[in-house]
């Protein structure tokens, strides 16, 4: 796919480019997010360059992960980055797709990182045809489920052992979306388990 733009009141949704090599190095210093996410510790400008420049245009090129930057409209300061993942099962009867997401730390408890997922739900589920997306993070990661709950996903449980940090395997909360849950039409129909809690 060609990497595309969206818009929100405050946000710009784009592809990175080289000149956000250094905001996106400065932002992924935060032990916060090599923490809780797959970035790399430490975090160098090489990785920084390796990410802006291979990682996510290869993603848009091979359908495998659309990357946004987020950026303030006001004044272009990079707020975050946004993904959808898992995109090969989008080819599959699943439709699926998983959210993932990280905020620089001067960008957090502003709503920001909620304004960008609507946005990019929204995308998801009208224009590439999602059924099913999902969210996971490691169960203690309370900022990311807030973003997730507050963007209208259901947590559906903890998966153990999912994500593997410092050789360390840990658990994971996870949440799903449906189109339905915000009262969008779905291609394909839906029959929930009379017993579901």
């Amino acid at each position: 796919m060609e990497p595309i733009h969206l818009t929100t009141e405050r946000l710009l949704l784009r592809p990175f480019t080289s000149s956000d090599v250094p905001a996106v190095h400065a932002a992924c210093q935060d032990p916060d997010i090599p923490r809780y996410t797959s970035v790399p510790s430490p975090y160098t400008l090489e990785d920084a360059r390796a990410f802006v420049g291979t990682k996510c245009p290869d993603g848009w090129r091979d359908d495998s992960m659309y990357t946004f930057g987020l950026f303030s409209r006001e004044d272009g300061r990079l707020i975050g980055s946004m993904c959808l993942v898992r995109l090969a099962e989008l080819r599959t009867p699943e439709r699926q797709a998983e959210l993932g997401y990280w905020t620089a730390k001067e960008g957090r408890g502003r709503g920001h990182t909620v304004e960008a997922a609507r946005e990019v739900i929204r995308w998801a589920f009208e224009d590439l045809g999602v059924e099913r997306l999902e969210w996971y993070a490691e169960a203690g990661n309370e900022g990311s489920r807030a973003v997730a709950l507050k963007a209208g996903f259901r947590m559906e449980g903890t998966m153990r052992s999912k994500i593997v940090y410092n050789g360390t395997r840990r658990d994971a909360w996870i949440g799903s979306l449906l189109p339905s849950d915000l009262g969008r039409p779905t291609h394909t129909p839906y029959l929930p388990f009379p017993g579901r809690g």
